[in-house]
């Protein structure tokens, strides 16, 4: 300030512009998000869950080699891959959606990343997609879930310590299962467009896979949750069908491709589909297909065959602006957008992801939406976006970041069984089954901090107990942190609406 009192004396406006600069460093509630920051936690966090031999670069190093052996029990090496949040399981449905739109958030948003954080973020795919050709190596044939689910929830025990059964679930001809594998698709088409330019025979080897695995979904219709039963549902059921996955793969497949036989795979079987306009994420992909749709389309030209996708686009908007008159999501006191069933945190993220690539389209059309009587400009959907990534980074009543180690509060005790019990470094003995339900039990926080991780977030409340019990709010999840990754991406270059 001294300095500032020898300086002569500015001329007005310099003060004005000094005091706005100031102002516009600070958000509403007077919290100053490092949104770079979060950026390389949440893409860390992938390699918390990563299962198989880990690299030598691996930086989370409390986490350890675990499930080295998966697919011997059938004489296949199924090595590799993630699990799916908490637990031990190796769910693939989840995983190629989480695949499809951290890729989706490269492919957007990469060069807003940074060297580095592009660098791992290409990582993390790469750990997924290496997996997938392996469960999809044989034709006719897609390797869709190791480890048995109830044998596993019933144990809490390291990954690095499992004993339970590593069980293969698998789809064919006879055991259909058009979701997982247009899915998987999906994910290995959306990474072939990441890896083009850095690595051209990988990239093919992803597309070509692709291909194979789309046809193999589409010829042989049905739903996984019908040909494996138990063993998927309760956990991943597929509730929404498994059309939509079909377009879905098919539109990747031809933005990957540039084949128009998948262009007019998507415009065909469209109409087919119920318009959910309002959903989208690993089940149900409604509204991220339409905004992938509506993305390639030029808005300034008024063809009537295109005119549908645009609309469902905009009805997709309408759904979740607090101020539309055709809101169907719920919003807490502090400004949480809510939807009803399971982890509650991946509906902001995915939603707020959908939301913000289609606001950017719009701009370059310089084009708004219409809500009945409510007119919405870009930036007021990129507002609604950045409000849920702030709240989830601590703008919100308890001033709580819900992203494990961002900020200097952040939940204690999630439900995950690696963080919360000793690392093989600290208790080098294993951990049998019931061993670590005292870790369970305690009160005390997570001896490992998993960096990086959204867990399922406060009620509709506002109110987070910080439980490792109530796992709907405490465990954290790849495909809530997936879209968290461009969201971060995009507000750490325009951290300014």
């Amino acid at each position: 300030m001294e300095g500032m009192m020898k300086m002569s004396s500015p001329k007005p406006m310099f003060w004005i512009l000094l005091c706005l600069g100031l102002v516009m460093l600070v958000t509403v509630d007077g919290i100053q998000h490092d949104y770079g920051d979060a950026l390389m936690k949440s893409i860390l966090f992938f390699e918390g869950q990563r299962s198989g031999k880990l690299p030598h670069d691996q930086r989370m190093r409390w986490r350890k080699d675990s499930a080295v052996n998966d697919g011997s029990l059938i004489g296949v090496d199924l090595s590799g891959g993630y699990y799916d949040a908490g637990d031990n399981v190796k769910f693939n449905f989840p995983m190629a959606f989480t695949t499809t739109v951290l890729s989706w958030s490269v492919i957007e948003f990469g060069g807003s990343m940074g060297r580095d954080d592009l660098q791992h973020a290409m990582e993390a795919i790469r750990w997924a997609t290496d997996y997938f050709l392996k469960a999809t190596a044989q034709p006719g044939v897609v390797h869709v879930q190791v480890g048995d689910p109830y044998g596993d929830h019933n144990c809490w025990e390291r990954p690095e310590d499992m004993d339970t059964p590593r069980s293969v679930y698998s789809i064919d001809a006879t055991k259909p299962g058009s979701e997982v594998a247009a899915e998987t698709a999906a994910a290995l088409a959306a990474a072939s467009i990441v890896f083009k330019a850095s690595d051209q025979l990988y990239s093919k080897l992803l597309l070509d896979r692709a291909i194979q695995v789309f046809e193999f979904a589409d010829q042989h219709r049905g739903s996984y949750s019908d040909s494996l039963g138990k063993w998927v549902c309760p956990f991943y059921c597929d509730f929404s069908g498994y059309e939509d996955e079909l377009v879905w793969g098919a539109m990747w497949l031809y933005k990957a491709s540039n084949k128009k036989n998948y262009w007019d795979y998507v415009v065909n079987n469209i109409p087919t589909l119920g318009y959910n306009v309002g959903e989208f994420g690993w089940d149900d992909k409604h509204a991220g297909l339409f905004v992938l749709l509506a993305r390639d389309l030029d808005l300034s030209v008024a063809r009537p065959e295109f005119q549908p996708y645009i609309q469902y686009a905009d009805e997709f908007v309408c759904t979740l602006l607090p101020e539309s008159p055709t809101k169907n999501v719920q919003y807490s006191p502090g400004g949480l957008m809510f939807k009803t069933g399971g982890s509650n945190m991946q509906h902001p993220t995915t939603l707020s992801f959908a939301l913000l690539i289609y606001a950017g389209h719009l701009i370059k059309y310089n084009r708004g939406v219409q809500c009945n009587n409510v007119i919405v400009s870009p930036s007021r959907l990129i507002q609604l976006a950045k409000g849920q990534v702030d709240y989830i980074l601590g703008s919100n009543p308890l001033n709580m970041s819900y992203m494990v180690g961002y900020g200097d509060k952040f939940p204690q005790r999630i439900h995950h069984r690696g963080s919360s019990l000793p690392s093989v470094d600290a208790h080098p003995q294993p951990l049998g089954c019931h061993g670590g339900t005292p870790y369970f039990e305690s009160l005390n926080p997570n001896p490992n901090i998993l960096v990086g991780a959204i867990v399922g977030g406060p009620n509709i409340s506002d109110a987070y107990p910080d439980d490792r019990w109530l796992f709907q709010e405490s465990e954290p999840t790849t495909y809530i942190n997936a879209p968290m990754v461009g969201l971060l991406a995009y507000f750490k270059a325009n951290p300014s609406p």
